[in-house]
């Protein structure tokens, strides 16, 4: 009854905690209550949970770890379309204007709004409003 009781209260440990310190040691602490179970004495059920505890630590939180260093999903959309150069097909002002951006001509409009940019010049996509692209000199 230890065992589980021990491997309850380290599994809720980690459900608060999402670090994956202590699900090796509730793995570890059910491991010990099979043990007990089977009849093999409480000195073979210790071992067993230090061996398997210290087993899954060793090889679980480092490839855990390394899961939660991997960086955010890739942008899609025209939120990937942020911060791409463009090259201004029409001249750019307040009220009118198209850059070719990936391929595509887009309308556009200046992210200042009283800049204008010629027709030839590159610019960054600052911005993305529906489909106009906000854009500033490179």
């Amino acid at each position: 009854m230890f065992w589980v009781l021990l491997a309850v209260i380290l599994a809720v440990g980690e459900m608060m905690s999402l670090s994956l310190f202590l699900a090796p040691f509730a793995i570890g602490a059910l491991a010990g209550a099979v043990v007990e179970l089977a009849g093999l004495g409480s000195a073979v059920a210790i071992i067993v949970f230090l061996v398997s505890s210290g087993l899954l630590f060793g090889i679980v939180r480092p490839i855990a770890r390394g899961h939660m260093r991997t960086p955010a999903q890739l942008r899609t959309g025209t939120a990937a379309l942020v911060g791409k150069t463009a090259l201004v097909t029409e001249r750019v002002d307040a009220d009118a204007g198209a850059v070719k951006l990936e391929g595509e001509v887009w309308t556009a409009r200046p992210y200042v709004p009283d800049e204008v940019i010629e027709s030839g010049r590159r610019v960054h996509v600052v911005e993305i409003q529906g489909a106009t692209a906000l854009v500033s000199e490179a």
